[in-house]
């Protein structure tokens, strides 16, 4: 599926942003680089958004150790459900209220 292998693109790039060495990634820039992925996530189609989001567990898989909790966590680390319940101020506090437990 192709939402899965634009999952698999997204995961390396937030993998490479999060785990590089600070000598060899400025984190300024790596902070930029993420503040603009999660901006062009939450832009996307909210059924091609969803079908992403529902994807990150599934390519988890194919990380190991502190990779593979980072990709799970990729839709928590953007906000995305949060994006894709807009609108629905039930869901919104349902989020919160999951996010504040875990925090």
């Amino acid at each position: 599926m192709i939402v899965e292998q634009i999952a698999r693109m997204v995961a390396d790039f937030f993998l490479f942003l999060n785990m590089t060495d600070e000598e060899l990634l400025d984190l300024d820039v790596s902070v930029l680089m993420m503040e603009d992925m999660a901006a062009r996530l939450q832009d996307l189609d909210k059924a091609f958004l969803r079908e992403l989001v529902d994807a990150f567990p599934v390519i988890a898989s194919e990380y190991s150790g502190e990779a593979h909790k980072l990709v799970l966590d990729i839709p928590y680390s953007f906000y995305l459900e949060e994006t894709l319940a807009a609108g629905d101020p039930v869901r919104l506090a349902e989020l919160e209220a999951l996010r504040d437990a875990r925090d």
